[in-house]
């Protein structure tokens, strides 16, 4: 077979996409049609930025759920070597290929013969599950907190901005080098912090229901029964893993594993992000809680934590949502910040920054191994922008 020509490279490149580009319209045809009924998901489709950073944004989840779920993007193993491809250019055919082999290195090959294009495809699927988890369970652990001490005040208040200040007065890198480092990573620390990070989602989802549904008991337990139930279960086995520090569940009701460098990953990022998203939080409280329906709230003997649920957090979700798309993008970036640095995640694993780190080294010569994840990241990254400046700017209109 003879090498492909730029023109070929691109056609076959889209082709590829194809399931993406019929999730994506089918996406906006029934959002755009049905815009007037989805709140302010449906205002962004007034934003031209808006939709443009959409779609930046769905076309990444739906590349990484294809190709991570699905393998229907990829056209090679991304951590499949073949002889004779090393740093081979994009379009270059695969030597010695089989019938069910894709014929060609799309965008070339990196410096261990793997397919640079099947590798940016795959690593999507790691942003896509760890970024937006990560920066909701910040979310999560910074509205537990912010909430009361932007509320109540006084000590409380101090105490918990002493802590938040103490972490974000750390250099960032650093802290991240200390949480990842193998030593302390041993000593079990990471596993420790995910036991106590982790267990705000449930504190969340037990005051949330509690506070909406106390004056009817009969329907308030059995829901909190069932809902902290399942919670449970998977904050279990969320923190449960055999052979660590915490091993609390035994394998047959242990739903998941996680590895454990994306676990470390993991809490390093909630650790990082829970202080920022404390102080907004604390602000938007302190702010709301003057507002005459808190004190109408107030007057018809509402508890505080209804008031701080129910009255102020609804009133701040503009503000929150807009910085919760942002911090997605500080997310992406601190994970391609671990990967280039070689930390945390394994070293063959195909996420962006550990392939851009292992392109870097013959940069001079090949340009093809580095670009692609580079372009990746900065386009989701992009796209996370214009769909937050979109939502600022429909957010403003209510």
């Amino acid at each position: 077979m003879d090498p492909l020509g730029w023109g070929e490279i691109i056609a076959r490149v889209l082709w590829q996409f194809l399931p993406v580009w019929v999730s994506l319209v089918a996406l906006f045809a029934i959002s755009i049609a049905f815009k007037r009924r989805l709140g302010l998901y449906g205002k962004l489709f007034d934003s031209t930025i808006g939709m443009i950073g959409f779609a930046l944004v769905m076309f990444w989840v739906f590349t990484g759920i294809y190709a991570g779920l699905f393998d229907m993007i990829a056209t090679h193993d991304p951590l499949g070597q073949v002889s004779g491809m090393k740093n081979k250019g994009p379009g270059t055919p695969l030597q010695g290929a089989g019938e069910a082999d894709y014929g060609w290195y799309l965008l070339g090959g990196d410096n261990l013969a793997r397919d640079v294009f099947s590798r940016m495809v795959t690593g999507s699927w790691v942003v896509v599950q760890i970024a937006p988890l990560a920066t909701l369970f910040a979310f999560m652990v910074g509205i537990t907190l912010g909430l009361p001490a932007g509320f109540y005040g006084g000590r409380l208040d101090t105490f918990l901005s002493f802590l938040a200040n103490l972490i974000l007065a750390f250099p960032v890198i650093l802290l991240f080098y200390l949480l990842v480092t193998p030593e302390i990573v041993a000593t079990g620390v990471p596993n420790y912090m995910a036991t106590v990070l982790f267990v705000f989602p449930l504190i969340f989802m037990a005051v949330l229901l509690n506070s909406r549904f106390h004056t009817k008991p009969g329907f308030r337990t059995p829901l909190l029964i069932a809902v902290l139930g399942v919670m449970g279960w998977l904050y279990l086995s969320l923190i449960s893993e055999a052979g660590s520090k915490v091993a609390v569940l035994p394998r047959a009701l242990d739903l998941f594993d996680i590895p454990g460098g994306i676990l470390v990953v993991f809490v390093s990022v909630v650790f990082v992000n829970s202080p920022t998203v404390f102080r907004i939080v604390r602000g938007l409280a302190m702010d709301i809680k003057t507002r005459d329906y808190v004190a109408a709230a107030q007057t018809r003997g509402e508890g505080p934590w209804y008031i701080m649920l129910w009255e102020i957090l609804p009133n701040a979700r503009g503000p929150l949502i807009v910085d919760f798309c942002l911090r997605i993008g500080y997310t992406t970036i601190l994970l391609g910040t671990l990967g280039f640095f070689g930390l945390g995640l394994p070293p063959e694993s195909p996420d962006w920054g550990s392939t851009i780190n292992e392109g870097r080294k013959l940069l001079s010569i090949y340009l093809h191994p580095a670009l692609p994840p580079a372009l990746a990241l900065l386009s989701l990254v992009l796209g996370l922008n214009l769909l937050a400046d979109g939502l600022r700017e429909e957010s403003l209109k209510d």
